[in-house]
């Protein structure tokens, strides 16, 4: 592999460190901040997914900067967002004020995720591409990880611990915005949007060096046939788009109906329901992080090789199972293996739904269409992550804990049934043929 695309790739992901730094620190301090202010049941669970609001509409905007002003201008500004979130968080006087900086930190994750795996997608070649996409969701669960280690190390060092725990994000954040400078713009916006031929040749010539400079022009004109082909036959929403939408939709219904966010949100006050002390199921939730990191690099590790389907598949059986056995522990107070099954259902996670989402939605949609596709599947995502991590607190204090996670078990049949009957394999297939493959002419 081209060692400038994995440390380009590298860099864009990084933007994903920060969105599973930035969305899974506010477990640690999320306690407090409700005690700090006196917050309500209701008011707690809006200042929880407050970030998330700020994701949604970052979700829904994110593709107009990248396609007006290109990838990687999007990127740096990314790295700003998260920067101002962590600082307005940490310092925050109020529960109004911490709740606007949570939504400005939200917009940079919400941007993060239409962007960063579609640049990577775009530059990458595609026996690579799953793997390199993919860092982004490798780097979201390593920002997991040192989010739960951060908070357990940061939990006694006095009654402003909550607000290190938040702010310490803006150091990684400014590192970030720095490195994006380094990146080169994508090639297929260069071709596609911008019309600068000789720039998007020179890109693609330091991605491939070992390639002539015929054949480079080969791809070039390539990408501008297919975008050609795509401007003159309509908009976004249009039949002819109708499939990739539905796949994008889907995929990231699936991913949230599965309870990943509510359970990496709430997974401290989870483990208390079983019994264990504050500081035990604190550190239990470093233990989530550990296990979301080794089986999101399984995950990586198997995308090209077995592909996205054949994940998909893994990580449904895996989900019906870990989510089947919490909700019958709860059912029968068998309490001691809920912690084993949690751990369980983040592997299945990892291997499946984590490893694949962000690399099928960024490769099912063609060049001219990326940037709404990719909007339109993390607009989902986010929406169905803001209003479960919303109401999760009250689904637990509404409904006993088994019936919460047989709902999302059933849920997880569902998506095992939609892998089998609509999903396709997009392993090794260059982004221009997979609109071909998905009937896009």
């Amino acid at each position: 592999m081209n060692g400038r695309i994995f440390f380009w790739s590298l860099t864009s992901a990084l933007a994903g460190f920060l969105f599973g730094f930035d969305t899974v620190v506010i477990s640690g301090a999320e306690k407090t901040i409700q005690a700090l202010w006196s917050l309500s049941p209701g008011l707690h669970g809006i200042a929880m997914a407050s970030a998330l609001y700020g994701t949604v509409v970052g979700s829904l905007l994110g593709g107009w900067p990248a396609d007006r002003f290109g990838r990687k201008a999007t990127l740096l500004w990314i790295g700003v967002l998260y920067f101002v979130g962590a600082v307005g968080s940490g310092l925050a006087p109020n529960v109004a004020t911490f709740i606007v900086a949570r939504v400005i930190g939200g917009l940079g994750i919400g941007i993060s995720t239409v962007v960063a795996p579609m640049y990577i997608s775009e530059i990458a070649p595609p026996k690579h591409r799953g793997r390199l996409a993919g860092m982004f969701q490798f780097n979201i669960v390593f920002g997991i990880l040192i989010a739960f280690v951060s908070n357990a190390l940061l939990a006694g060092i006095g009654e402003n611990a909550w607000r290190w725990m938040l702010g310490v994000a803006a150091f990684p954040s400014l590192l970030y915005a720095v490195f994006c400078f380094g990146l080169p713009e994508s090639p297929r916006w260069l071709l596609s949007r911008k019309g600068d031929r000789e720039a998007g040749l020179q890109v693609l010539q330091r991605i491939e060096p070992e390639v002539s400079r015929a054949e480079i022009a080969a791809q070039a004109d390539a990408i501008i046939a297919a975008s050609s082909e795509q401007v003159s036959s309509g908009h976004f929403w249009t039949r002819r788009l109708q499939k990739p939408i539905l796949l994008a939709i889907l995929i990231a219904f699936f991913n949230q109906l599965s309870g990943i966010n509510a359970i990496l949100y709430f997974a401290p006050r989870i483990f208390e329901l079983t019994g264990l002390a504050a500081k035990a199921a604190l550190l239990q939730s470093i233990g989530i992080g550990v296990t979301n990191l080794v089986f999101t690099f399984v995950g990586l590790w198997l995308i090209d090789r077995l592909g996205r389907r054949t994940l998909l598949y893994i990580g449904s059986f895996g989900y019906i199972t870990s989510l089947g056995l919490v909700a019958w522990a709860f059912f029968t107070n068998h309490l001691s293996i809920v912690p084993v099954c949690i751990f369980a259902f983040i592997a299945a996670h990892a291997i499946g739904q984590g490893a694949v989402i962000w690399v099928f939605i960024s490769e099912i949609f063609p060049n001219r269409h990326r940037a709404e596709g990719q909007t339109l599947g993390s607009f989902t995502h986010w929406t169905f992550a803001a209003l479960l991590t919303t109401f999760f607190p009250r689904m637990v204090a509404s409904f006993p804990p088994g019936y919460v996670f047989s709902f999302f078990a059933g849920m997880m049949v569902l998506q095992l049934v939609w892998v089998k009957t609509l999903v396709p394999e997009t392993k090794g297939v260059p982004l221009e043929q997979i609109q071909k493959q998905l009937g896009i002419e």
